[in-house]
């Protein structure tokens, strides 16, 4: 049964971490952020591996983080802090702090633009309740650069059933965001609604599966003030739809193949009404070396299949026109590798562990070319995190 309650402890704390450091990234550089934030929740998962804390509630304790992205003409360095405090051993109160420094030369600026540095600082504040089998999460988070304000709400509820052997989750996150471009006074306005279910199932004392679902409602503003569209090789103003739904499927498993080694397998499918569909298939080996080292690698593959309006260079005009290479059709391949050191320990009292972190992917598109030299274009990024984190 300690394998069952690690495994737990583990799905649980690499969701709260995602959650309260991940945060909503979205605007010019959402898909750069996103790769981050994808790669730190990851992180926290190895965290979670290496502790044995409370079941009901995350333990106290304190993170800080430092992450570099570098690739495709885009720079991001910046901090990422998150503390947590529990309270009668009923509520667990949390606040986080993420920056992001940018500095963007990507294909997108080159070709349109011309390269330019700024900050985006994101806050985020969040609280846990346990009941019982049941554990209440309310979390907030917002989001600030210069031409982008994004602001979130989310609440979660997970339930555990069948003598703690079934874990049920429902969640709900409404997020807004207020969208600028500097040079034009241009404003405008997006709404998001988020809905999800999932559910966990211990399938024996060494495995456990689970399976989670996603509905998201996007409404307004959704595409870039700066981009552009082509149409017959000129440059016209990106068009896109106000409205999209979207669902995303993901199963997982996990478990104990030899002793100190486990591996994990991840399959998520995504579908919308821009007629975009996608595949991501995630594999992943961990170790434990004794009571002070846990290392673990995973290789991440990704697939997509464009939306129906977009075109690296239209022929004809068509009321939706887009130029935006994350909707076009394109692959990607990731591998990574975490490590987790046991610093210092005071049993009863705090426990210090040093972590690092580096992923390198790949992507190539199929239908989005260079201007600059009239091939398809390909791009190799890196992120590398530094992460220190205490309990006590």
């Amino acid at each position: 049964m300690a394998a069952i309650e690690r495994c737990r402890r583990t799905l649980r704390r690499a969701q709260r971490s995602l959650r309260a450091l991940g945060g909503q990234h979205r605007g010019a550089h959402g898909a750069v952020l996103r790769l981050a934030a994808r790669a730190l929740g990851a992180f926290g998962g190895l965290l979670a591996a290496g502790q044995g804390q409370a079941v009901d509630l995350p333990p106290d304790r304190a993170d800080l983080m430092y992450h570099v992205y570098d690739g495709g003409g885009v720079e991001s360095v910046g901090p990422a802090l998150l503390v947590r405090k529990n309270l009668l051993n009923k509520v667990s109160l949390s606040a986080s702090y993420y920056a992001d420094i940018v500095s963007n030369a990507s294909i997108d600026v080159v070709t349109n633009a011309s390269p330019y540095d700024e900050t985006r600082n994101e806050y985020g504040v969040g609280l846990d309740y346990a009941v019982r089998d049941a554990l209440i999460t309310v979390a907030a988070s917002r989001s600030k650069e210069p031409d982008y304000v994004a602001s979130a709400v989310s609440l979660d509820v997970t339930q555990e059933v069948f003598s703690n052997m079934t874990s049920v989750s429902l969640g709900y996150t409404y997020a807004s965001d207020d969208v600028g471009q500097r040079d034009r006074g241009f404003f405008d306005r997006a709404k998001h609604w988020r809905y999800r279910f999932g559910l966990t199932q211990i399938l024996t004392p060494r495995w456990l599966a689970s399976a989670n679902f996603e509905i998201v409602s996007d409404d307004g503003f959704l595409g870039s003030p700066y981009r552009s569209a082509r149409v017959f090789g000129a440059a016209v103003p990106e068009r896109i739809p106000r409205t999209r739904s979207s669902r995303a499927a993901k199963f997982r498993v996990i478990g104990e193949v030899a002793p100190a080694l486990s591996a994990r397998a991840e399959y998520r499918y995504f579908w919308d009404t821009w007629d975009i569909t996608s595949h991501t298939v995630d594999l992943g080996l961990a170790r434990r070396f004794g009571e002070q080292w846990l290392v673990d690698a995973y290789v991440r593959g990704y697939r997509q299949d464009g939306s129906l309006f977009y075109a690296d260079n239209a022929t004809t005009e068509t009321l939706y026109i887009t130029r935006n290479r994350q909707l076009s059709s394109y692959k990607s391949l990731a591998l990574g590798a975490k490590a987790a050191w046991l610093w210092k320990r005071v049993p009863g009292q705090y426990e210090i562990r040093m972590h690092g972190a580096v992923e390198r992917t790949r992507t190539d598109y199929s239908d989005f070319t260079d201007l600059r030299t009239g091939r398809l274009y390909s791009f190799e990024a890196t992120v590398v995190q530094v992460f220190v984190s205490a309990n006590f």
